[in-house]
């Protein structure tokens, strides 16, 4: 009887209809009657009361109260049933409509209106640096909206990136859901007015082809010139010519594996480095920014330098959009060539009437530095350790040792001769026992990195955070410095990780999130960037200020400045002996020099640069004068 009953409802919408009607007839004729029946002044003839029922049931039901003849009855029914149709109707339609436009709003599929908002296409781990720092970049006081668009549910993607990045005012964050690959759901975000469009490559592995098809797919949005800028970024190398075709003439794409990758190497030397390029790429502090000075045409190079009080000089840029970083001190400016500098603000930089007074008795006398080859230890694989190996084998000098600890099978061969000397233990990086073997303190540098793909990706950092806490553990134990950089995740874990003297932590994809933020609201440092960081020109590097300026003298920052320009580099900050980083310190700025400090210079490139062929200054610092020393007291573990 039951599955009877179903099939039957099943049939037909005038099936479903018919059993509604019975069912209400069922229950609304009996209490009608009921009510007749057991109320005084009820008529006492049974016709009078089954006329009454009539009322009550029609009054119940709204299908009209009409008594007398039978036609009467029917049409007054008929009536009913046309308004109970009409009315119902209405409602459906205006019940359906709203629906359907509230779950199309809940659902992020509505259009956006604005004109000279930031539109981010995608959704990974670097979307919250990002839209940190689009927000901290914000003029003060004016409105900004920031569209994102995922193939997420844009609820959830609000209350993260709110829970992250707070509410400034002034700050709308706009999320729309579909993907960035369809041109119908980009037509959601309005790329074509936007004043900048991101596009962000996903952790899975085909994340790059992902971001391919994005950018072509925005092509057929955006009109052929005068269109917004578009930054994009790239996992792997291979696809970024790819990439950059896509992307067009007003496209910066960046490779997010071999700058982090770089990074990693860079650290193993100089922990701070992380930390230090945090500080100059994001917009709390001192930033790049390129001026034009006007009255600067005519004036060699290390003059000019040597007259900014606030900012510090790196290089020029050319008429023609040419970077020209750490150029000659007798470099002649040219009329429109612009100034890169190193700044607390925007403001232009400022020309002095003269140069900043230089104490030329304190500047040291530049000999040769014998660097003992560099041993470094490699804990863990993924996708970014065969670009450290390759960097290393394009690099290492004779007698360099590199041994990774891994359960996976590295790919550790070069295509180039190479003195890199390159061992393999099969050993799980986290586990005690692989440590009780290992001679730590033989080593100058430890990188410790992730796995790429883990089944919960919140969890992708805790077998980091252990290796992390057996080295830390080591260190107090036999009272030795052991300089560590690891590779995280999620910033979350960067926060908790146990750090000693000489340890950083490097987010993955944080480095490549300030770029693209930098590039948005900067275009014209893409050119810059692209000589920094993909090693065709200049190279940011920490050392010892006793290179610089001779230890135990005071003197002032322009005495280190000049003494960086007669070695060919350019002088940025200074990191002292306690660890604390003053970038652009300001040329008048006095203080004695010590021979732990140092000094973070932008150093000049190859006479013939090549991508193919990368250098990773300061990776390894030599241990003499002005290097930190083999060991310090016990200390505890810091977050």
């Amino acid at each position: 009887m039951r599955y009877l009953f179903d099939r039957t409802l099943a049939r037909s919408t005038a099936t479903l209809l018919g059993w509604l009607a019975l069912s209400c007839l069922a229950v609304v004729v009996p209490v009608s009657a009921l009510l007749v029946w057991t109320d005084p002044a009820a008529p006492h003839s049974l016709s009078g009361r089954l006329t009454q029922v009539w009322r009550v049931s029609a009054e119940t039901l709204r299908l009209g109260v009409a008594t007398g003849a039978p036609t009467r009855m029917v049409l007054s029914v008929l009536l009913g049933l046309i308004a109970l149709l009409c009315v119902s109707t209405v409602i459906g339609v205006v019940t359906t409509g709203l629906g359907d436009r509230l779950t199309e709003l809940r659902r992020g599929r509505s259009r956006i209106l604005e004109q000279g908002h930031t539109v981010v296409l995608g959704w990974s781990d670097q979307i919250f640096p990002l839209v940190a720092e689009l927000i901290a970049a914000r003029p003060v006081g004016t409105r900004h909206v920031i569209t994102v668009l995922a193939d997420h549910d844009p609820a959830t993607m609000e209350r993260a990136l709110t829970h992250t990045v707070g509410s400034p005012p002034g700050v709308r964050l706009e999320c729309r859901c579909g993907p960035p690959t369809d041109p119908d759901a980009l037509a959601l975000v309005a790329p074509g007015t936007a004043r900048t469009v991101t596009v962000l490559p996903a952790e899975d592995t085909d994340g790059d082809l992902t971001v391919v098809r994005t950018l072509l797919a925005l092509r057929t949005l955006l009109p052929a010139e005068h269109g917004p800028r578009v930054v994009a970024a790239v996992h792997d190398g291979r696809h970024l010519p790819a990439a950059r075709l896509a992307a067009g003439p007003r496209g910066t794409v960046l490779e997010t594996d071999r700058t982090t990758a770089r990074l990693l190497l860079q650290s193993a030397g100089h922990p701070a480095m992380p930390s230090v390029l945090r500080d100059l790429l994001d917009f709390s502090g001192a930033e790049f920014h390129i001026s034009d000075v006007p009255h600067a045409a005519g004036l060699p190079f290390d003059d000019v330098a040597l007259r900014l009080e606030t900012a510090c000089a790196v290089g020029l840029l050319r008429a023609d959009g040419t970077p020209l970083l750490t150029p000659a001190p007798d470099t002649v400016l040219t009329a429109g060539d612009r100034l890169v500098t190193v700044a607390h603000d925007d403001r232009p930089a400022a020309l002095g009437d003269r140069r900043a007074p230089v104490d030329t008795a304190a500047i040291a006398t530049p000999r040769p530095r014998t660097t003992p080859p560099a041993r470094l230890l490699l804990l863990g694989w993924n996708r970014r350790a065969p670009l450290i190996v390759d960097l290393l084998h394009r690099t290492a000098r004779p007698g360099a040792t590199l041994d990774i600890v891994t359960t996976d099978d590295p790919r550790t061969d070069s295509e180039h001769p190479s003195p890199l000397r390159v061992t393999h233990r099969d050993a799980d990086p986290a586990a005690p026992e692989t440590f009780d073997t290992l001679d730590l303190a033989a080593y100058d540098g430890v990188i410790a990195l992730g796995a790429d793909h883990e089944t919960h990706p919140e969890r992708s950092d805790d077998r980091t955070l252990l290796s992390m806490l057996l080295l830390r553990a080591r260190e107090e134990r036999t009272r030795r410095v052991l300089p560590v950089v690891a590779e995280m995740r999620d910033h979350r874990s960067g926060r908790i990780a146990p750090r000693g003297r000489a340890c950083d932590v490097v987010v993955r994809g944080e480095l490549t999130a300030l770029l693209m933020a930098q590039i948005v609201h900067h275009p014209e440092l893409a050119a810059v960037f692209d000589e920094i960081f993909a090693v065709r020109g200049g190279a940011l590097a920490l050392r010892g200020a006793d290179r610089y300026v001779l230890p135990g003298r005071d003197a002032s920052f322009a005495t280190v400045v000049a003494a960086a320009l007669r070695r060919g580099e350019c002088a940025i900050g200074y990191r002292a002996h306690t660890g604390s980083v003053l970038l652009c310190p300001g040329a008048s700025r006095r203080r004695v020099w010590g021979a732990e400090d140092e000094v973070l210079v932008l150093t000049a490139g190859r006479a013939e640069p090549s991508v193919h062929d990368p250098r990773v200054p300061g990776m390894r610092p030599g241990r003499g004068a002005g290097d930190a020393p083999p060991s310090v007291p016990e200390a505890g573990v810091s977050p």
